[in-house]
């Protein structure tokens, strides 16, 4: 099976997980991917093959040298998000792409267009797999995983590659933040991994926000409006005015590169109450701190106002910044950097404006930065992933399990 049948056929699976579900894997449906890829381990000849109840799978490629080399991990997720159906994927192949509008779907004149979207001009003349605009396409991250199943399974068939003993794990629930909360790092048992979930090609990652959500409980008194004067406290207004005190140009449409925000997600209620949801994010920890205590300032401010317990905040953090956990490891680092380069890829190293399971992965004891997959416009109908970019992708994992050998 080529990289690119490997790829289709994953995406024909359903796998997308929900933030409403208690279970792990939060939706049956993964479960059921996962069984598939078990078997398809096992056709390859993988050893130490294990799924577990929580749709956790790992397996090994044996090493091939009488060197001692470190064990090297690849790790990928399974689910697709919730943000989009990924159900009945009805992908397609748009050969040689000529650099104009690409219809999605004629019924519904649903376009990917470089207007919108410029970053397809930078892939004239390849191969584009595109969505038929009604589904996300799953790119993310099943290229991740077509990649690294054809890396292994070609250095299977080519024993003239040395390299060291090898592992590979597909876990589900990253797309709602808990695809590392059940990975057996011990069980695991690799000295460095890699996530194969980035964008664009060439990009490597071992920098990622720190990140909390808020939640923000804000009690109102009500009374009939004809006779509220100096009764009446409307929770709405009251958490419009907590919106407001917020800096308004530290959002994500006003901010970038190292920039940190906080992020107004949902807010529901009445007058009686209301309830505000924020994620807060900031790459630099000092300033992580300062955004959380920020907010609980604002909450206090109002509470002075309206009384005590007017406006409560929950905050929970979420995962850090991996950094500090790689700098003393940044051989690995320089392994995939040069990698890349053997593999005719150019390294973008850069800072993730957002988390991977290898930030929490490397606070477990598992250093593990994060490499390109090749798609682009993740969770939504205008997702597309080039296939030269799948194939880059591979040979790098291909070439970070040579190198790490050599090394």
């Amino acid at each position: 099976m080529t990289f690119i049948e490997r790829f289709l056929k994953y995406v024909s699976f359903d796998t997308q997980s929900s933030e409403d579900s208690q279970t792990t894997p939060s939706t049956a449906k993964q479960m059921v991917f996962a069984e598939y890829l078990k078997s398809e381990l096992e056709e390859i000849g993988l050893e130490e093959i294990s799924l577990d109840e929580n749709g956790y799978l790992f397996a090994t490629l044996p090493s091939n040298t009488d060197k001692e080399v470190p064990v090297v991990g690849f790790i990928s997720h399974m689910d697709t998000s919730p943000d989009m159906t990924g159900a009945n994927v009805n992908p397609r192949i748009v050969k040689n792409y000529d650099g104009g509008d690409i219809i999605l779907c004629a019924e519904e004149n649903i376009v990917l267009s470089p207007k919108q979207f410029p970053e397809l001009l930078d892939h004239k003349g390849e191969d584009l797999i595109v969505t038929d605009g009604k589904t996300l396409l799953g790119a993310d991250d099943k290229a991740g995983i077509a990649e690294i199943v054809s890396a292994i399974a070609y250095l299977k068939e080519h024993p003239e590659i040395k390299h060291g003993k090898i592992r590979i794990g597909f876990n589900p629930d990253e797309e709602i933040g808990l695809g590392a909360h059940k990975f057996d790092v011990e069980k695991f048992g690799c000295d460095f991994a890699y996530t194969m979930d980035g964008g664009e090609v060439g990009e490597l990652e071992f920098e990622n926000f720190n990140a909390a959500s808020a939640k923000i409980t804000v009690k109102g008194r009500n009374v009939h409006p004809g006779y509220a004067k100096n009764k009446m406290i409307n929770s709405l207004l009251v958490a419009n005015t907590f919106v407001s005190l917020l800096p308004q140009v530290e959002t994500p449409g006003h901010t970038q590169d190292y920039e940190g925000f906080f992020h107004l997600v949902g807010m529901k209620g009445e007058v009686e109450q209301t309830t505000v949801s924020y994620i807060i994010r900031d790459h630099d920890r000092n300033k992580f701190e300062a955004r959380k205590q920020q907010m609980q300032r604002v909450a206090n401010f109002l509470n002075a106002e309206y009384g005590e317990g007017t406006v409560s905040v929950e905050i929970k953090d979420q995962y850090y910044n991996m950094r500090e956990k790689i700098e003393p490891v940044m051989h690995i680092i320089d392994i995939a950097f040069h990698a890349m380069e053997e593999a005719g890829v150019t390294p973008k190293v850069k800072a993730i404006r957002g988390g991977t399971d290898g930030a929490q992965l490397s606070f477990k004891g598992l250093p593990c930065p994060n490499i390109f997959a090749g798609g682009l416009n993740f969770h939504g109908r205008y997702e597309f992933v080039p296939v030269q970019s799948i194939e880059k992708a591979m040979n790098v994992v291909i070439k970070i399990a040579e190198l790490t050998a050599k090394r």
